[in-house]
């Protein structure tokens, strides 16, 4: 500190006897800019630097008034990522203010002004450790600066809520300090013309209403004009769901009805339109509460009516000839939607999975389809699960459809069998209608006019989703994909064109799609047992995928290729997987993850190095389940950490189980009674765009189990992974029945710290369809098929009704829910 003072009179040896011409000490003060700068500049940064605060007296213009102030920035901080910190500075002395703060140091952050000289952050994610420095700076009444630092020191997110317990309850169970609102019902209108939902089974019109069973789901944001797109706004945006199927007893008075095997066609038209895509306007108050907006102009159904086109490889080949589509480049409508993907450019891809199953077959068809398509037909048929009944026999399909209105072509589409009196090359029957199927469709959530279109070139098959790699500029993006069955595989694939950052905010959004996603390569995944693998491209011409090297199927271009990419993944000696079902993808390293959910005809014999484990898990309320009953989670990392690679290593990054089986070759990622789940589905990374997606980022695991639904609901997780190669090998011993083996496998590290339970569901119910707003703050969820087993005269579940008492009346209906911390703060750490 330094004091200045007034001259006084004489004293006690204060003699003046110096009578030169020097400058007087009175001469000195009043130079008080000169004077201050000194003071001020010099010694209180030095005591800043030292201590975290400074301290100034000085005086006032005429020289006679202390002018005195303390500065302080308060103690250093310790904090987690995410986490909101509120900078204190103060300032004492007399006509002193503070002047505001500034970063000095360490990971860009945006401070907020809070007033009375406080500022707020939120901790930036970061992968270890890091010291960000601030400085505050205060003022005194004489206009001289004086400033203190600080430093805030920032670990790693990590899960900051208690796990819940598993549960039975009709309930969504949330951590405590999280509430949960339902947003988005089965029946909703989303047309001011559309009733009310009765839930009585009277309802129609699903055209205008939210389908059913909600699955997965993306957020756009929404300018506040609300007619175009706004990638960060987290108040308004556009929800896009898909509607996989239907809990069919529920949508009719007294469950469905038929006449001599002939279903009523309003019922059918019912049960059609309940399947397929949802647009719907979604807004934030000011107070935090969701809502939908149901008469907004961008609200959507997309239905198997829906007009559609298709684009890439496939597009206008003979496979795709139907009476309504006799070129091959236009179709009707998109079902059996699973799992999405969200697109850089702006769009969201809908993945037709168990499409195959509507379709009817009459007795003889195999016969007659040989005839007129040749053998390969029946054989490609089979492939994809649509046989006849046995001894080429009657196949009905899903619901009955094809029973009703036999004039109806709308109907009559789902009944596959040739009419050996139309054109052999399908144009006049729907012979060809499956071959419509399978694909991965673009939708552009903006223009409610726009055309939905089919994505050839990334191949057919049960479509799970559709993930993109990590986009770099000049390279060329992948995008990731299960195909959910027994045995199945993965696929990828890569772009022809390299990325352009431009075309992340484009004027047309599906012409970015053609851009991208009508011309690349599709790749199938073979695993090896030493932890590589290799990417094998799925290409006419090249190796057994000619007219004659595959004994099984000849090929005859690429388009048969793409048509058929289960076959062709058979010719290539792909790794047989336990049903791939969703693909994630860490923002921060671009590794892949895949969840595998369960496979019943896993065997001792087939278990290989990234299908190790075949085994009886038993029920509590009697009986088992066998194969690999809880299924697991594989990830990959690229070679070179590039999209563009051909090879990758991998390893399992966690293997459901219950916490209680056994820990050497069952339970092998220890999982303990706060993490234990069985057959994850749903997978997704938290966005970029905000801090759980950031540093060491957020991993969301849904499940969709029957394995272990007589110990808890289905659920979601919360977990923050490592990498490829964080764990180790193991070596289990399987045992099925009288058999046991032994398999190696590449463990990944997982700990109760880092993956936790974060809600369970309510009875019968699938947790599926994840996503958050932009900054993380509202974390949308979809809980598919509440009582699911019951029916009109026994109702096994009253969700969401039992949401508010945990007990109701009314049929259930699948939802979407809004779950937020209450506290205001990211979601999930």
């Amino acid at each position: 500190m330094t004091t200045t003072t007034d001259a006084f009179a004489y004293d006690d040896g204060d003699i003046d006897t110096n009578r030169s011409h020097g400058r007087h000490l009175n001469d000195l003060v009043a130079e008080r800019y000169s004077r201050r700068q000194t003071l001020m500049g010099g010694i209180s940064a030095m005591a800043a630097a030292a201590f975290g605060s400074a301290m100034l007296t000085g005086c006032d213009d005429d020289g006679d008034r202390n002018d005195a102030i303390t500065v302080s920035a308060g103690s250093a901080v310790a904090t987690a990522a995410g986490k909101t910190v509120t900078l204190v500075g103060t300032v004492t002395g007399s006509g002193g203010r503070s002047s505001g703060w500034q970063q000095t140091s360490g990971p860009t952050v945006a401070l907020t002004d809070a007033g009375d000289g406080k500022a707020t952050f939120v901790a930036p994610g970061v992968a270890t450790a890091t010291t960000l420095g601030f400085r505050f700076a205060g003022t005194s009444s004489g206009g001289t600066t004086s400033t203190a630092d600080t430093t805030v020191t920032v670990a790693p997110a990590s899960l900051d809520f208690t796990a819940v317990p598993k549960s039975l309850a009709d309930v969504v169970a949330v951590p405590a300090g999280y509430s949960v609102t339902v947003l988005y019902r089965l029946g909703d209108p989303i047309s001011g013309s559309v009733a009310a939902y009765a839930n009585d089974g009277s309802d129609t019109n699903f055209a205008g209403r939210a389908g059913d069973h909600h699955d997965g789901m993306s957020y756009f944001g929404l300018a506040a004009s609300g007619t175009s797109a706004d990638t960060s706004n987290s108040s308004r945006g556009l929800l896009v769901m898909n509607h996989e199927n239907i809990t069919q007893s529920y949508l009719h008075p007294n469950g469905p009805t038929s006449t001599n095997g002939v279903r009523p066609t309003a019922e059918v038209i019912k049960e059609i339109e309940a399947h397929g895509v949802s647009v719907v306007e979604i807004t934030r108050a000011s107070t935090g509460a969701w809502s939908y907006v149901a008469g907004s102009s961008l609200n959507r159904r997309v239905t198997p009516f829906t007009p559609t086109s298709f684009s890439g490889p496939v597009a206008g080949n003979a496979l795709l000839f139907t009476a309504y589509s006799p070129t091959g480049v236009a179709g009707r409508g998109t079902i059996n939607n699973c799992a999405n993907g969200t697109m850089p450019w702006g769009t969201y891809l809908t993945c037709e999975e168990n499409w195959a199953g509507y379709y009817r077959r009459e007795a003889g068809d195999n016969a007659r389809r040989a005839a007129a398509l040749g053998a390969k037909s029946v054989v490609a048929f089979t492939r994809y699960g649509l046989s006849t009944g046995s001894g080429d026999t009657l196949r009905v399909g899903n619901y009955g459809w094809a029973t009703a209105a036999a004039g109806d072509s709308r109907i009559a589409k789902f009944n596959a069998t040739v009419d050996a009196t139309k054109p052999a090359n399908g144009t006049g029957d729907f012979r060809n209608e499956p071959n419509q199927y399978g694909w991965v469709v673009e939708i552009d959530p903006y223009d409610p006019s726009s055309t939905p279109r089919k994505r050839t070139a990334l191949g057919r098959m049960n479509h799970e989703g559709c993930w993109p790699g990590r986009t770099v500029a000049g390279v060329k993006p992948a995008f990731y994909m299960g195909d959910d069955a027994q045995n199945e595989y993965i696929y990828k694939f890569v772009s022809n064109t390299a990325w352009s950052a431009a075309d992340a905010t484009p004027s047309s959004r599906l012409a970015i799609g053609d851009k991208y996603l009508d011309s690349g390569t599709l790749y199938v995944a073979r695993f090896n047992a030493d932890g590589s693998g290799q990417w094998l491209p799925l290409v006419f011409g090249q190796g057994p995928l000619t007219a004659t090297g595959y004994a099984t199927y000849a090929f005859a271009d690429q388009a048969d290729v793409l048509t058929h990419a289960r076959l062709a993944g058979d010719a290539l000696g792909a790794t047989k997987m336990d049903r791939p079902e969703w693909t994630a993808v860490n923002p921060v390293t671009g590794e892949m993850y895949c969840t595998l959910t369960n496979n019943s005809s896993r065997t001792v014999a087939n278990t290989d190095a990234a299908n190790p484990r075949a085994y009886t898990d038993p029920k509590t309320t009697g009986g088992q389940t066998n194969g690999n009953a809880n299924g697991h989670i594989v990830r990959l990392r690229e070679t070179g950490d590039t999209t563009e690679a051909t090879s990758f290593t991998w390893d399992i990054y966690a293997f459901g189980s219950g916490a209680d089986l056994n820990a050497q070759n069952i339970n092998l990622s220890s999982l303990d009674a706060t993490n234990d789940f069985s057959s994850p589905d749903g997978l997704w990374f938290a966005r970029s765009s905000n801090v759980s997606g950031q540093g060491t980022p957020l991993l969301w695991i849904e499940t969709d189990d029957g394995a272990y639904t007589d110990v808890t609901n289905c659920m979601l997780l919360a977990a923050i992974p490592g990498t490829v190669g964080d764990g180790g090998t193991r070596t289990i011993t399987n045992t099925l029945g009288s058999t046991s083996g032994t398999q190696a496998t590449r463990v990944g590290k997982t700990s109760g710290a880092s993956l936790k339970r974060f809600l369970v569901g309510p009875k019968e119910c699938e947790i599926t369809g994840i996503d958050t707003t932009p900054d993380g703050r509202s974390l949308f969820v979809n809980v598919q098929h509440p009582g699911e087993n019951g029916g009109p005269s026994n109702i096994t579940s009253t969700w969401p009704q039992s949401q508010a008492t945990g007990t109701g009346t009314g049929r259930p209906r699948s939802a979407t829910i809004v779950i937020t911390k209450n506290d205001g703060g990211i979601v999930g750490i």
